[in-house]
């Protein structure tokens, strides 16, 4: 009888066996999980994407079965395809705009039905917001589709916005990805709505250039930006190119790079910087001397970093803060030779930044046992292709929002076994990535933390495993081990999986609906957790 149970159990299986009688599937490092449905696959590779790919599967492979599960939600409900997108884009919830628009692109091809197709393309607008969208967006269709009537109009249509916005763009964006607003203009054949309107003016200028610009500036405020940017290509002194900066507002890439030393440019460039460009260049700003101890400048920095409405207004995305406080702090960059003397109050700011870009996370109350998979697959890949943002790393980051949030919680990680981790959100974000990603690493088992709480006699309502879903070590399954605990301690204590790569697994047993599975890094996704603890 002893070699039957041993044999076939459902309450204790080898994780590299499945569950006899359940739905799992082989995941990629031989063990066995539960295949999430391509919904939530689109939700995973919208946020998270599938740059730099993971430990067991390439760049190559992991977008091309993200792309197949796009498609199948594409024939599934083309319509709720394009509003997912453009909520996802809108909200601001995910790292990059790259899969948003990649999956929008595909939504303009025959593998969408005509409606989901007219729904794309006149979502266009909303999640192209910028010219660098665009050229990634005609980019992509480029390599998916022909240009036909419908994708020029809405190109055009793209450029109908007011002729100040399209200026903006014109001189911000100037070109990408082997595409540039003349390339799009002569494909798409835009019309003025006016004759000799600004729109025409614009229309001409990024065709055909000006030959020489007006000693005057304009009375049209669009072209009087233009104006200004022809004037600073030809700016003899460090005097003109700040007036021409402060006069007409004028972007940080419609400077000439001789002159993206000085500091007084950069002064006049953080006037009016908006806060995604601050973010990108703290360091040059502090290199410059502009941000430096007790400086004016560093006082400006600190209050625009600590305005959690310009933050929300701006979808500053938590991984770009993060991204951005674990290179300034350490004052140097992740490729090249650049460096600089970190300023205290900038990287405290940064780390208060982080926070507040989640929004407002009410506490629940619950007991959370927060736990993060700090195993071998964790080191491997980047999210959202930030250089040395690891799933390990980024896992810290989501644990210590729901820390900083909740009153009862404790940290632990595991990969083969439990592991000892002393971080907290009294530390600064910046010793925490230090301190995780110097952890020791092996084999996944993403039972250890029901187990660990078993054993050690912990009192837990929620336990939230940050992890890849790719287990495969231990000598029983998550979901069994969780059932133990809950039928030992008689507490009905739930499980929160945060997927932090875009693969198609989970350790959460969609049947179920103590069990939930969400997307890691997602600013939606602490809100979601709360709901989730508190619901009955």
């Amino acid at each position: 009888m002893t070699y039957l149970n041993n044999l076939f159990s459902t309450k204790t299986t080898p994780q590299s066996e499945p569950i006899p009688g359940s739905t799992q599937v082989p995941n990629s490092a031989g063990g066995y999980s539960w295949g999430v449905d391509d919904w939530t696959r689109l939700d995973r590779f919208l946020i998270l994407g599938s740059e730099g790919g993971s430990y067991y599967a390439s760049e190559r492979a992991l977008t091309l079965e993200n792309a197949e599960a796009v498609v199948r939600c594409l024939q599934a409900d083309g319509p709720r395809v394009v509003r997912r997108i453009v909520e996802v884009s809108e909200a601001g919830r995910a790292p990059k705009t790259d899969p948003a628009i990649f999956a929008l692109a595909l939504a303009t091809t025959e593998r969408a039905n005509a409606e989901t197709r007219r729904a794309a393309l006149a979502a266009l607008p909303r999640v192209c917001r910028t010219g660098t969208h665009l050229f990634h967006f005609a980019a992509y269709v480029d390599g998916m589709r022909g240009w036909g009537r419908g994708l020029r109009t809405a190109v055009a249509e793209w450029y109908a916005r007011p002729a100040e916005q399209v200026a903006y763009q014109a001189v911000k964006y100037q070109s990408r990805d082997g595409w540039s607003h003349r390339d799009l203009l002569r494909l798409c054949h835009a019309k003025p709505a006016a004759p000799e309107s600004a729109h025409q003016e614009l229309y001409r200028w990024i065709v055909k250039g000006w030959d020489e610009a007006p000693e005057t500036a304009p009375t049209e405020e669009a072209l009087r930006l233009v104006w200004a940017f022809e004037r600073a290509k030809r700016a003899e002194s460090r005097a003109e190119m700040v007036r021409l900066i402060r006069e007409h507002r004028l972007p940080r890439e419609a400077v000439p790079t001789q002159w993206l030393t000085e500091a007084e440019v950069w002064e006049a460039l953080l006037e009016d910087m908006p806060m995604t460009a601050l973010v990108r260049n703290l360091a040059t700003l502090t290199r410059v001397g502009l941000v430096a101890p007790l400086s004016a400048g560093t006082a400006r920095v600190v209050a625009q970093l600590g305005d959690a409405e310009r933050l929300r207004r701006a979808r500053v995305h938590p991984i770009g803060l993060l991204a951005a406080l674990k290179t300034y702090a350490q004052g140097h960059g992740e490729r090249g030779r650049s460096t600089w003397q970190p300023v205290p109050a900038v990287v405290d700011a940064l780390d208060g930044a982080f926070y507040a870009s989640f929004g407002n996370v009410q506490p629940t109350g619950k007991r959370w046992v927060l736990a993060l998979d700090v195993s071998g697959s964790m080191t491997w890949s980047s999210v959202a292709g930030v250089p040395g943002l690891t799933p390990r790393v980024a896992s810290a980051a989501m644990a210590l929002i729901t820390a900083a949030t909740e009153p009862h919680y404790t940290v632990t990680a595991f990969c083969d076994r439990m592991v000892r981790i002393g971080i907290s959100p009294r530390q600064r974000l910046d010793d925490v990535v230090r301190a995780t990603d110097g952890l020791p690493f092996g084999g996944t088992d993403c039972a250890l933390p029901m187990l660990w709480a078993l054993e050690q006699g912990v009192e837990a309502d929620v336990f939230v495993v940050y992890t890849d879903s790719e287990t495969w070590h231990g000598k029983i399954h998550p979901v069994q081990a969780l059932r133990q605990y809950r039928e030992r301690t008689g507490i009905a204590a739930k499980l929160i999986v945060c997927g932090m790569v875009a693969n198609g697994f989970t350790i959460a047993d969609p049947a179920d609906r103590g069990m939930l599975d969400v997307v890691g890094f997602d600013t939606a996704t602490p809100a979601v957790m709360s709901d989730f603890a508190l619901a009955e």
